[in-house]
Formats: C-alpha cells, structure tokens, sequence
C-alpha cells in the first residue's frame, strides 16, 4: 500500500512538472515561428497589402454590404444561383444516391453522370467534345498541359485571364503577348516568330471589353495557329440561347478550343474545355489536374445540368442584361469616368490604390459595392471599381448608382485621376 501510494505521490509529482513546463513552454513560444526568409516575404505582404489602407485590412475588403445594399461583385450575371429548379435537381440526386465518384475524372466510364453532361454541353455549344474539370483555372492549365511545350510559340492577348499566363508557365510553353486587341501586333509577332497557339478571351474579365475574334481567327487560319478563347465571361450571355461568342459570330469552324469557368452565368464551380479534334480523348490521361483531382461530385452536375436548361430559356434576360448594360456604361462615360468596357462587365479605371480606397469608401457609404480590381488582378498603378451587373438589377438602382457617382466626383478627386485625363483625350 505504501509503495503505491509513493508511485501515485511521484506519478502526480512528475505530471505537474511536465503541465507547468508545458505551459512555460506555451507562453514563451506561443506558436511555432516562422524561418526567417518567409517570415521576412510575409512582414512584406503585409506591409504592401494591408497595413499601407486606411482600415488595415486588405484593398479588396471593404465595409460588409447590409441587406438592401446593391451589390455588383458576384458572376452570377442571370441571377440563378438560388433558382429552385436548381436546388431540387441537387437534393433529388443527394436524396437518392448511394455512392459518389470519390476519385479522379480519369477513371469515369462513358456513361457516368459527367460525360453524359459532357455531351450535352459539346452539344450546346456546337463542338464534338467537352470535358469538365473542377475549376476554370484547372480547365486551362489542363488544356495548355496538353497542347504546348517548350517548343511551342504561344501569343496571349495582355489582359487573357491569368489561369491561360499560368498554363503557359506550366508547359514551359514559349509566351509572346501582344497588345490588348491589337490584331496587328499580334500579326507582326507571329511573321517574326512562325505559328503558335494564340490565346485570347472573348469578353476580357476585368475591363469588359470584347475581342475582335473574327479577325484573329482568320489570322489564326492564314499563319496555321491553334486559337484558344476562353468564353468564361460571354457563355450563357451571347448566341443562340446563350452558346457564347463564338458561336453566335458563326466562327465556331475555326476556332480549334474553347474554354470556360462554369461560375460565372452557369453559377456552379467548375471548368470546361470544348474541342472539335480528338485532344480530349487524351486529356484525361495527359493533364495533371484531371489526374490528380477529384471529379465533380453527381449533386454539383445536376445542378449544372439545370443551369443549362434554365440558361437556354433566358433569351429575355439576355436580352434585359445587354440594355441595362449598355444605358449603364453610356451615363458613366457622360460624367467622365474611364470606362473602356463593351459588356455587361463596366469597370471604372481610377489609377493609384489610395485613390481606389477613397471611391471604393465613398460608394460603400452610400450602400453600393463594386469589387476592386488591384494587382496582380490589374496593372500596378491600375486599379479598377468592377460592377458586374446581372439581369434583375433595375433601372432605378441603375439611376440610383449613376447620381452618387455623379455626385462624389469632387469628393474623390476623379479629375485629378490619370485614368480620366488619358480617357478624356480618347475620341469617342
């Protein structure tokens, strides 16, 4: 009895010795510290993007939007994200399945849930094939994995969506951009440099302007070049029932892939490639994130799949989307802002990230929350306020946002901005 008593004493003993050293321990080093050379990388992070902003916090994050604000960050340009279509077809599939394809997309046989939509959507779109990835972004690091190396010349527009420059850099591809919808640069580029792969989107992201892709086809075909376009901003909003820009220029013959993120009108969260040859037979085998991702789940499909059918009947709101665009970018250009965009997207440029905070406040102020577009998403020194309008936005919000941009313009100095001396000197 007296030896154990002893062990329990020493037991006891020993554990609030090891308790009081883990504690000492706890507040001496309270969380494992960092090698110097990323602690130094993150002390500059830090510095560059959120300590120098007034509110010490990122430039992209502002006040939080309340109930009534009207809020133009979101992709979901047909406003049916929350449709109840959508919802249902995902919760009768959860309902009912017993399984899901918890592996890579590799390994799906024709007649899974995704390559039945994969057909469907070649369909719509007018090409042979599609093939679905989890992501815009890994649609085309995937595509470029497959179609260039370091051999291959790639002409990419400057402001091509950044997924297609880190494609590029994956391949080990060879990258010559040309200036923004500059067909005759991008010309004296390939006589220099002989065919390539050209890259481009068909409704640029950040500004909203549109590609000329009618002419860069034809120069693709006249020089022998793949031409890739990805329609993530323009598929579901132009051509027949929604198919994209490159089917409603009747272009589609000559156009070798399209790509696109499917979070954008299609209001999901995934990627796609279409081809009209035999590239996506290999692709699952070839491209890394097909191989080492998991597939979409059958739930996120059938959502998908409703999306389809919901954005094939949307010509009003197509058409509703366009003209509120159009009376929107018209009144902007009028009170002098730089607005370049021909689309649903209208970014106002602004310049400086200082100058963005103070109109990026002054609008959230009065309820109104655009996404600021800063680098690497824009050029340094570049900023831009993005609105991304959608089909149920009304005329009197649009009115309601057009007099407070009117009415802060001293208040945030867009005179003085050299995005609008340099827009005011344009002829337009």
């Amino acid at each position: 009895m007296t030896l154990k008593m002893e062990n329990l004493v020493l037991d006891k003993s020993t554990s609030d010795v090891n308790n009081a050293s883990a504690i000492q321990s706890q507040s001496e080093n309270p969380r494992l510290s960092l090698p110097d050379f990323i602690s130094a990388k993150m002390a500059y992070f830090q510095e560059e993007l959120i300590f120098k902003n007034k509110n010490g916090t990122p430039l992209v994050i502002g006040k939080s939007p309340l109930e009534n604000s009207i809020v133009l960050q979101s992709n979901d340009y047909l406003n049916i994200s929350n449709h109840p279509r959508i919802v249902k077809d995902q919760i009768d599939v959860l309902s009912r399945q017993k399984r899901d394809p918890l592996m890579s997309s590799s390994f799906l046989q024709d007649n899974s849930m995704i390559r039945r939509f994969e057909k469907r959507m070649a369909a719509y779109v007018g090409y042979e094939k599609a093939m679905l990835f989890t992501s815009g972004w890994s649609a085309n690091i995937g595509l470029m994995e497959a179609i260039a190396d370091e051999h291959t010349n790639v002409y990419i527009d400057f402001f091509t969506h950044m997924s297609l420059w880190e494609g590029i850099k994956t391949c080990g591809a060879k990258p010559l951009a040309f200036r923004h919808n500059d067909t005759a640069h991008l010309e004296r580029l390939i006589k220099q440099n002989g065919p390539g792969i050209i890259l481009v989107d068909s409704v640029y992201s950040t500004i909203g302007t549109i590609c000329p892709l009618v002419e860069i086809a034809n120069i693709a075909e006249k020089y022998g070049c793949a031409f890739v376009v990805d329609e993530s901003h323009s598929l579901g909003l132009y051509g027949p029932q929604g198919a994209g820009l490159v089917a409603e220029l009747n272009i589609t013959n000559k156009v070798h892939f399209i790509t696109a993120s499917l979070a954008k009108a299609f209001a999901g969260r995934a990627g796609i490639v279409f081809s009209l040859n035999d590239v996506i037979r290999c692709m699952p085998y070839i491209c890394n994130p097909a191989i080492f991702s998991s597939t979409m789940l059958n739930h996120e499909v059938a959502a998908l799949s409703a999306t389809l059918d919901l954005i094939v009947e949307s010509d009003s709101k197509r058409k509703e989307l366009h003209e509120k665009a159009a009376y929107f970018r018209e009144h902007l250009i009028a009170l002098g802002y730089a607005v370049s965009s021909e689309s649903h997207i209208v970014s106002i440029e602004v310049g400086k990230n200082a100058d963005i905070e103070i109109f990026r406040d002054a609008l959230e102020e009065r309820d109104i929350f655009g996404a600021v577009f800063c680098a690497p998403a824009a050029p340094k020194n570049r900023a831009l306020m993005r609105f991304s309008l959608h089909s149920d936005l009304t005329y009197a919000q649009l009115d309601y946002i057009i007099e407070v941009c009117e009415d802060i313009r001293s208040q945030v100095g867009m005179k003085n901005w050299k995005s609008t001396r340099r827009f005011s000197g344009r002829s337009r």
